[in-house]
């Protein structure tokens, strides 16, 4: 079997058990809170970074820049000189190129290694699970060629659909206008929301209360799965500080199509700085996105 590391970045959202279990090493965005810089080493808790931002407390994000890429793709290759990086989407980061530019530059340095760098063109647990995904295609024997064409093609087929429940997150973030903001909320309407297949965040519909916007995440799931059904054997689901609605998710998708397996974990600080607390979000696999 062809030897070579997958590697990622903290914005998949995978608990911290998954990382050990398989071995995964990341590249880590950041966050500031309170004049307070975070990193996956020094994060807050789940908890405590929601309470921090229903209190009012707004934090910031910092992408990856080339050279503190090209530090930690030097600690990857330490480990393996041949590796596959899935990044957050270059349609919401800059952190792709800066990664795509740290890794042209080591390979002139180093022309024995090899490192493929991939926008994964997803967020949140849609790119944990593109990067579950890969992992699973690697244990059965693919190549390193076969595995990133596999990862490039696959990837428009990892499906997001999220909700939030407090629209002025969204609109801090320059997602919607702030009278859509302030209209909304008075009216309770709820944004549902994808990531579009150049990796960007855009609405598709508004609901009228939060009971309705996690039904429609579900109902928009089984027009997305089509021919790629059999595809999920397990489904991942994030939250923001909203674990009761995340399992409210669970219980539709089980109920409806007989789905078993799921992975829930909170939606961590770097996104969820821009979604707020109670955004919920359902990733599985489907014929288009």
């Amino acid at each position: 079997m062809e030897n070579y590391l997958i590697t990622t970045d903290n914005m998949t959202d995978l608990p911290d058990a998954y990382f050990e279990q398989h071995g995964l090493m990341i590249m880590s965005l950041t966050y500031l809170l309170d004049g307070v810089t975070y990193t996956t080493e020094n994060s807050l808790s789940s908890e405590e970074f929601y309470r921090k931002m229903r209190e009012g407390c707004m934090p910031t994000t910092s992408q990856v820049n080339p050279e503190e890429a090209k530090e930690r793709l030097l600690t990857f290759l330490r480990v393996n000189k041949n590796i596959i990086h899935i990044a957050f989407s270059g349609g919401l980061s800059g952190t792709f190129n800066s990664v795509r530019l740290a890794a042209q530059e080591i390979m002139e340095e180093q022309p024995d290694c090899r490192i493929t760098v991939i926008d994964s063109l997803a967020a949140s647990m849609g790119e944990g699970l593109l990067v579950h995904k890969a992992l699973e295609k690697q244990a059965q024997g693919a190549s390193y060629d076969e595995l990133v064409d596999w990862i490039e093609d696959f990837r428009y087929h990892v499906c997001h659909n999220f909700t939030v429940d407090d629209l002025f997150h969204l609109y801090r973030g320059g997602r919607v206008s702030k009278t859509a903001a302030v209209l909304g909320t008075m009216i309770n309407l709820k944004p549902v929301l994808h990531v579009d297949d150049e990796g960007h965040l855009v609405p598709v519909s508004k609901v009228r209360g939060r009971k309705k916007s996690l039904h429609t995440l579900v109902d928009n799931m089984e027009k997305q799965m089509g021919a790629y059904r059999g595809e999920n054997d397990i489904v991942f689901i994030s939250h923001g500080d909203c674990y009761e609605d995340a399992l409210y998710v669970q219980e539709l998708v089980k109920k409806r199509f007989g789905i078993e397996k799921f992975l829930i974990n909170p939606v961590g600080p770097t996104i969820g700085a821009h979604s707020g607390p109670g955004t919920l979000a359902l990733f599985f696999i489907g014929e288009k996105r």
